[in-house]
């Protein structure tokens, strides 16, 4: 379970204040709300790229407000993906692995295991140039889920995709969530997205979190 109590995060001008939540284990969340409204600064309170002031963030029993991101077992697909532009695709798969000094062979394997999967496999050699809107994604989320986190916090992962793309990523993350059990929170403003993939929507509207449970 992923809780948010009573938080508290300022980004300039802007606040959010007093906010909380509670996400079951395996569930998957959309978070909407209008440009502007704080969704991402919350997304990435979470993942712990932004200064909490005040407030808790809980994984299960665990306190990480104050964790470095590393510590705290989320991944994390950002709007823009993010990939590392002179890594190769196989190199951007294992590279969160890497990172924690996982065995070369163990990294080949998740690597592996992951392209086959996402349907990647002829691309682990390829850089990330050129590549299409879809694969980046593809790419992205298999880098957010090498290391098996218990959360994945998607930011506006569809929103460049042309429609028979945005399904077919549709149809992924439904069975991510059917293979892994991973607990999600996808921003997005679609609300087809929303009513396709989500047993819990929160809106963020003028600073207050309303929750809607499927």
């Amino acid at each position: 379970m992923i809780t948010v109590e009573q938080l508290t995060i300022s980004a300039g001008k802007f606040a959010l204040r007093g906010l909380s939540f509670a996400l079951p284990p395996g569930s998957y969340a959309v978070l909407m709300g209008r440009t502007g409204s704080g969704k991402t600064t919350l997304l990435e309170a979470i993942c712990g790229l932004r200064r909490v002031e005040s407030g808790r963030i809980r994984l299960g029993t665990d306190d990480m407000t104050d964790w470095p991101p590393a510590r705290r077992n989320i991944g994390f697909v950002p709007q823009d993906a993010a990939l590392f532009p002179h890594l190769k695709v196989r190199e951007q798969l294992g590279f969160s692995l890497a990172v924690r000094n996982q065995p070369v062979a163990l990294i080949r394997q998740r690597v592996e295991e992951l392209a086959g999967w996402l349907g990647i496999t002829p691309l682990l050699e390829r850089s990330v140039a050129g590549l299409s809107g879809g694969e980046i994604q593809r790419i992205a989320l298999g880098r957010a889920l090498a290391f098996q986190p218990r959360v994945l916090c998607l930011d506006e992962p569809l929103g460049a995709l042309d429609e028979e793309t945005r399904d077919a990523m549709c149809r992924l993350l439904e069975e991510i969530q059917t293979r892994t059990g991973v607990t999600v929170l996808h921003i997005t403003h679609s609300s087809a997205e929303a009513e396709r993939l989500a047993d819990c929507v929160l809106q963020l509207h003028d600073g207050k979190l309303e929750v809607h449970h499927g």
